[in-house]
C-alpha cells in the first residue's frame, strides 16, 4: 500500500517538475534575469545589499557595473563573521551550515555558506530532479523500489558558535528530510563517520544486507567502497551482490578515467549519469541517457556569468551573461546564488556545446592546468589523449597526476606523469608516445611547444606503485567525502611530494 502511494507520488512529481524544466529550457534568458532580481530583492536588506545599492539594481549591466567580482580571498572576511553568527551579512537571517571544501586549488580550507535556501530550492531541489529526469527517461526503472547507496563525508561543530560544518555531502545529509533518508544506505550515524578507515568497513557491512539499485558518489571513492564490497562478499561482479543495482549518478571529477574500472565489476551494463555540483551549489546534471553533456539548471536560485578563460588573468576580463554566450569557448564560471554568493568565481571551466536548450561539458579548474611553456593544456585535453593511449595499449589507469620539469640551463621542458595503473600498458613507451601525440592533436599550443622538441621534451610517465594515490591522499589527511586527486598542476608541488612516496 504504501509503495503504491510512493509510486503514484513520484509519477505525479515527476510530470509537473518535467513540464516546469521545459519552462526554463525554453524561455532560459527571461528565467535567469528573473533569478537574479528575486536575489537581489531578498538581499537588499543585507550588509552587503545595503554597501552595493541592491535596492536600486534592475538590469543586469546595472549588476555588473555595481558589484565586484570576487574570489573566495575576497569574500572571506564576510563569511568570518557569519560563520561566528552574525545576521543579515550577506544573506536574510542567520546563517547555521557552512560546507567545508575539500581545499583542491588552495592548501587553505574554504567554508561555503549553506542557506536554508539553498538547501532547499538548489541541493534538494536538483536531488529530486536528478531522479526525476532519469525515471521520465526509463520509465520502467525499479530504483524507487531499492536503496540509493550514498557515500557521504562527515561534519563538526565549530569552535562552539551556533555554525557547523562539513564536506558538502555531509551536510546534505544531516539535514534530509525522512522520506529521502528512508531511501538511503548506510544510515546517518554511520554517513557521517568521521575517520574514513572506520567508516568504510562499517558501510560494507550495512550496504551489503541491502536491495541497492543506484549509487551516488564520487567516482573514486565510490570504486574504493565497491572493491571492499567484492573482497568482503567474495564475488566477481557487484551486482552479484545487487541484482537490481541500475545506475551511477557520478560527480566531482571526470568519469572518463574511471570507466574501464567500472565496466571490470559489473557484469551488466549500467546506467551512468554525470551531475555537476559543489559546496556553492547544483549547476548542472545529464538529462538524457548515454549523453556527454549536462543541462545547465537555470531555477536553482543560481545566476551565472561568464569569463573567456583567454582573458581570465587580465586585469579587466570580458564577463558575459547567459545570452552572449558561443559554444566550444572555455569558460571561468562566475555564480551569485541564494546561499548569498555575489558574483563569485568558483574556479571551474565549461564550454557550451549547445544553446537550445543551454548544455555544457565540464573542461577543468582555472588552476588545473598546466602553462608553464605557454601551453595551455587544460584536463580535458589530458582525459581525451589518456583514454586513447589507455585504449591502444590495453592498459586501465586508476589514479593520475601531471606537472611541469621546468628548464635549467641549456635543458629543455617537458611534461612528467605519474599514473597508478590497475591494469599496466602493454607498453609504456608506447604509451608515452600514444598521450604526447593525442596532446598535440588536441592542443595546438602544446603541438607548437613540442614540434621539433623545440621547447618542450617527450613527456616522462612514472608508472606507481598499487596504492600510492591512496596513501598520499591518507597522508594529506584527504580521504574519502569530496576530497579529489589533483590532476594538472603549473608548479611541482603534487609531483614531488608523490615522487618521495613511490618506493
Amino acid at each position: 500500500m504504501a509503495l503504491g502511494i510512493l509510486n503514484t507520488f513520484i509519477q505525479w512529481y515527476i510530470k509537473k517538475r518535467v513540464k516546469q524544466m521545459e519552462v526554463f529550457m525554453e524561455n532560459p534568458i527571461d528565467t535567469q534575469k528573473s533569478v537574479l532580481l528575486t536575489l537581489l530583492y531578498k538581499a537588499k536588506d543585507t550588509e552587503y545589499g545595503k554597501k552595493y545599492g541592491f535596492q536600486d539594481i534592475h538590469l543586469y549591466n546595472d549588476f555588473k557595473n555595481k558589484v565586484p567580482l570576487v574570489t573566495y580571498e575576497d569574500f572571506e572576511p564576510y563569511i568570518t563573521r557569519t560563520r561566528k553568527g552574525e545576521k543579515d551579512i550577506i544573506w536574510p537571517g542567520q546563517i547555521n551550515w557552512f560546507a567545508k571544501s575539500s581545499g583542491t586549488t588552495n592548501a587553505k580550507s574554504k567554508f561555503i555558506p549553506i542557506t536554508e535556501d539553498s538547501l532547499q530550492e538548489c541541493h534538494y531541489k536538483a536531488g529530486k530532479d536528478l531522479f526525476s529526469i532519469y525515471a521520465y527517461n526509463n520509465p520502467t526503472t525499479k530504483i524507487f523500489e531499492c536503496k540509493n547507496l550514498r557515500l557521504g563525508g562527515t561534519r563538526e561543530d565549530y569552535e562552539g558558535f551556533e555554525s557547523k560544518y562539513g564536506d558538502l555531502s555531509a551536510v546534505l545529509i544531516d539535514n534530509l528530510p525522512f522520506w529521502a533518508e528512508w531511501k538511503s544506505t548506510p544510515d546517518k550515524e554511520v554517513s557521517l563517520l568521521k575517520d574514513w578507515e572506520i567508516k568504510m568497513p562499517a558501510i560494507v557491512e550495512q550496504v551489503v544486507k541491502q536491495n541497492v539499485g543506484s549509487l551516488t558518489g564520487v567516482p573514486s571513492w565510490m570504486m574504493v567502497l565497491l572493491r571492499k564490497v567484492l573482497e568482503t562478499t567474495g564475488k566477481n561482479y557487484i551486482d552479484e551482490v545487487w541484482p537490481n543495482v541500475e545506475c551511477f549518478f557520478h560527480g566531482g571529477i571526470s568519469f572518463v578515467p574511471y570507466k574501464e574500472q567500472y565496466a571490470s565489476i559489473f557484469s551488466k551494463s549500467l546506467n551512468y549519469y554525470e551531475i555537476y555540483n559543489a559546496s556553492e551549489g547544483y549547476f548542472a546534471m545529464q538529462d538524457t541517457n548515454g549523453s556527454k553533456d549536462m543541462l545547465l539548471m537555470l531555477d536553482y536560485g543560481i545566476y551565472y556569468e561568464f569569463i573567456p578563460m583567454d582573458e581570465f588573468y587580465s586585469t579587466k576580463p570580458t564577463i558575459l551573461s547567459l545570452e552572449e554566450v558561443e559554444l566550444h569557448t572555455n569558460y571561468a564560471i562566475v555564480i551569485t546564488t541564494n546561499g548569498g554568493l555575489w558574483r563569485y568565481i568558483i574556479g571551474d571551466t565549461v564550454k557550451f556545446v549547445s544553446q537550445i536548450p543551454y548544455r555544457i561539458k565540464i573542461t577543468g579548474r582555472t588552476k588545473f592546468y598546466i602553462n608553464a611553456f605557454g601551453e595551455e593544456l587544460m584536463v580535458e585535453n589530458a582525459e581525451k589523449a589518456l583514454k586513447e593511449a589507455e585504449q591502444k595499449t590495453q592498459a586501465i589507469i586508476s589514479e593520475y597526476t601531471a606537472g611541469p620539469i621546468f628548464m635549467k640551463g641549456k635543458e629543455k621542458g617537458a611534461h612528467e606523469w605519474i599514473i597508478e595503473f590497475t591494469r599496466q600498458p602493454d607498453s609504456l613507451e608506447k604509451f608515452t608516445e600514444i598521450l604526447d601525440k593525442e596532446l598535440q592533436k588536441l592542443n595546438s599550443d602544446y603541438e607548437a611547444k613540442r614540434y621539433n622538441n623545440m621547447t618542450l621534451n617527450m613527456p616522462i610517465i612514472h608508472s606507481a606503485r598499487k596504492n600510492l594515490f591512496y596513501d598520499w591522499m591518507k597522508k594529506r589527511g584527504k580521504l574519502g567525502g569530496q576530497n579529489k586527486v589533483p590532476r594538472l598542476a603549473n608548479d611541482r608541488e603534487y609531483l614531488d611530494s608523490l615522487l618521495k612516496m613511490d618506493v
